[in-house]
């Protein structure tokens, strides 16, 4: 997506806002989906989530500090037992999507999937679930081709035994959104898993949790998480538009004058909370039956990746 169609369709920012496994294994992946009678829930709300791990798998003193991310609610950086643990704990996948892009000469490139991968990452540390890593394809590729790649990821996570699929775009275009949605539709039409695209900011969205373009809100949300990303310097002191025109590219509120890691650390509280709140209620829509972690163990007789 090129600059003018993001300028068109960002409603928000121009408002101011292996190998081949055996034959076993593969047996085992195609089996996956059938219910697991043996642990079903009685009750949909979460407990605590997985902890983080250190080395030793040590309680991780920084866990809930505002701006460090827990290494034990990450799928790439979990042991197979950590990673059942937590799908049995609340069976809860969060998908953060964003791409490459410009955001003015002081944020880094990949800021909107390192927002939502964040924001993320805070959510499943209070309610539980775990993280996919950022996925960078979005919306500007050809759909016809993307959609069905996400839909095979989504039924792949599906198939590790999750029951809900949030896929949350840290890139504030509807089309990503429906991008989203359409791959989620045939993962979850058989009334077994739920799913939902969003914003990361769609449920949280008020005069303290907001988003923009590389101006009060990204650049808040990048102080708090990489505060060593981001080079408030290369804005200069001079007159800077704000218009997400050439040639600062940027659109909202002067971050030089507003943006703050404290004003990042109430957005992302916010929206971290709206979108655990929110994988809880769809945990809760499905039929009790549903509910529970649907894979017999995360070992190789019955899993093997996504």
């Amino acid at each position: 997506m090129n600059r003018r169609d993001f300028l068109e369709t960002n409603v928000l920012a121009l408002a101011g806002g292996a190998f081949a496994a055996s034959s076993a294994v593969e047996a085992a992946e195609d089996s996956s989906g059938e219910e697991d009678t043996k642990s079903l829930s009685q009750d949909p709300s979460p407990p605590a989530p997985l902890p983080a791990s250190g080395a030793r798998g040590e309680l991780s003193a920084t866990a809930n500090k505002p701006g460090t991310l827990s290494v034990g609610v990450q799928m790439q950086l979990l042991r197979p037992g950590q990673l059942e643990a937590a799908g049995r704990k609340f069976p809860v996948v969060y998908v953060p999507f964003g791409l490459i892009e410009w955001h003015g000469r002081h944020l880094p490139l990949g800021n909107d999937a390192l927002k939502a991968h964040g924001i993320l990452v805070k959510s499943a540390e209070k309610y539980g679930g775990v993280v996919y890593p950022p996925v960078y394809f979005h919306a500007g590729f050809q759909q016809e081709h993307l959609v069905p790649v996400l839909t095979d990821l989504f039924t792949r996570l599906k198939r590790t035994g999750f029951r809900v699929i949030l896929g949350v775009s840290g890139h504030n275009v509807r089309q990503q959104i429906e991008m989203i949605d359409q791959a989620l539709a045939p993962v979850t039409a058989d009334g077994t898993v739920a799913g939902l695209g969003l914003w990361e900011i769609t449920l949280s969205q008020g005069p303290e949790s907001n988003t923009d373009h590389a101006a009060k809100w990204e650049t808040s949300n990048m102080m708090l998480f990489y505060p060593e990303l981001v080079d408030m310097s290369e804005l200069g002191e001079g007159p800077l538009n704000l218009d997400m025109k050439p040639p600062s590219g940027i659109g909202g509120l002067d971050p030089r004058k507003h943006a703050s890691a404290k004003v990042g650390e109430r957005n992302v509280e916010l929206a971290a909370d709206a979108i655990g709140r929110k994988a809880r209620e769809l945990l809760a829509s499905l039929p009790e039956q549903h509910r529970s972690f649907n894979l017999k163990a995360v070992s190789p007789e019955h899993w093997w990746m996504v």
